[in-house]
C-alpha cells in the first residue's frame, strides 16, 4: 500500500505512560491512566485526521498504542483512508509504571516476530500497510537470520510492506545494509523509519539512496524527543528559527518536511494544541539546507538521548 507523503503521526509518547520524550508533566498532567491516554489517543487522532493527517505509526513496545489505535478505527468506521504502520522487536515491560526500572527489552529473534505478528494482527487485522523491524543497528541478527527473512517475506505476499527503523550513529550502515537484501528475487525492505533531524542528519545519504531506490523514507524523532523545542532548544537553533520567523518546533519539523527523500515525517504530538503546530509547519515551505551547519556528531547525538530519562 502506498503510505502516501506529508506528516504522519506516531504514538510512541501516547500509548504508555513513560517516555524519553521532553515537557510531558506538563503536556499529560499527573493523569497517565490507561483510560486517560486511551481517550488522549483518541482526541489527538481525531485532530490529526481533521488536519489531513493519514498515516499513524505505532509498535508493540508503545504499551497499548496499537490497542488505541485499534479503538479508535473501530469507533470511525468511515475512516477508510489511512495507512497503519507498526514495529515489532521490542517488548513493553514497564507494566504501565512511569517509575518502572525497564520500559521495553528488545528480541529480534524469529520467535519473538512470530509472537509479535500475531499480537499486532489480532488488534489491527487487515489494516496494518506496513510491519518494520524495530530499531536495526548494525549489532542486530535480524538482518542476517534467513528464517526471519524469509518468514517476513511470507507476510509481504499479505500485501504488507516490509520495512525496518534504525537507530544509533551507524544509522547509514544499516539503511544501506537493507537495500541490498532480497527474498525470491524482489527486495525485502521497502519502508525505511530512520531518526532524521537538524542535530543528527548523518543518515540523510543514505535516505536519499532508499528514495532514489524506490523505497519509501518515514522519519522519526523530527524534533530530537523535545530538544528542538523552545524548552530545550540551544542558541543556535533558537536563532536559527528565530531567522525564518517561526517557532522552533514548528521550525524544525519544517526542515525535515524539506528534505526532497522524505516521504512521511512523523510527529509525537500528545495534545491537540501541539497538531496544529505541527501541521503549521507544512505550510513553511523551507530549503532542504536551512540547518545545515547544526548538526552534531551523530556519537554525541545517541549519547545524548540515551540519557534522556523516562518521565
Amino acid at each position: 500500500m502506498d503510505l502516501g507523503t506529508g506528516l504522519g503521526l506516531g504514538l510512541a509518547a501516547l500509548g504508555r505512560p513513560a517516555y524519553i520524550n521532553g515537557g510531558r508533566a506538563a503536556d499529560l498532567g499527573s493523569d497517565r491512566s490507561v483510560d486517560a491516554l486511551r481517550r488522549r489517543t483518541a482526541t489527538v487522532l481525531d485532530a490529526a485526521y481533521a488536519g489531513g493527517v493519514r498515516y499513524f505509526d505505532a509498535a508493540r513496545s508503545y504499551g497499548r498504542a496499537e490497542e488505541f489505535l485499534a479503538g479508535w478505527l473501530a469507533s470511525r468506521p468511515d475512516v477508510d483512508d489511512v495507512a497503519i504502520g507498526s514495529k515489532w522487536g521490542y517488548t513493553y515491560v514497564g507494566e504501565w509504571r512511569a517509575d518502572a526500572p525497564v520500559h521495553e527489552v528488545k528480541d529480534h529473534s524469529v520467535a519473538a516476530y512470530r509472537r509479535q505478528v500475531a499480537e499486532t494482527r489480532s488488534l489491527l487485522g487487515d489494516r496494518l500497510s506496513a510491519y518494520l523491524i524495530h530499531s536495526v543497528t548494525p549489532e542486530s541478527p535480524a538482518l542476517d537470520d534467513s528464517s526471519l527473512l524469509r518468514e517476513l517475506a511470507q507476510l509481504r505476499s499479505q500485501s504488507v510492506r516490509i520495512g525496518l527503523s534504525t537507530s544509533g550513529p551507524r544509522q547509514a550502515e544499516t539503511v544501506r545494509r537493507a537495500l541490498g537484501l532480497s527474498v525470491d528475487g524482489e527486495p525485502l525492505f521497502t519502508v525505511v523509519q530512520s531518526t532524521w533531524n537538524v542535530l543528527e542528519t548523518s543518515a540523510g545519504p543514505a535516505l536519499a539512496e532508499a528514495a532514489a531506490a524506490g523505497r519509501t523514507v518515514v522519519v522519526k524523532e523530527a524534533l530530537a524527543n523535545g530538544r528542538l523545542t523552545a524548552g530545550e532548544a540551544g542558541p543556535a537553533v533558537t536563532e536559527a528559527a528565530r531567522r525564518a520567523g517561526a517557532p522552533v518546533d514548528e521550525w524544525a519539523l519544517a526542515v525535515a518536511l524539506a528534505q526532497p527523500w522524505a516521504a512521511r515525517v512523523l510527529t509525537g504530538a500528545v495534545t491537540v494544541e501541539q497538531i496544529g503546530r505541527n501541521l503549521r509547519a507544512t505550510t513553511l515551505g523551507l530549503p532542504p539546507d536551512a540547518a545545515a551547519d547544526l548538526a552534531e556528531a551523530p556519537e554525541r547525538y545517541w549519547t545524548e538521548r540515551a540519557s534522556r530519562a523516562w518521565a
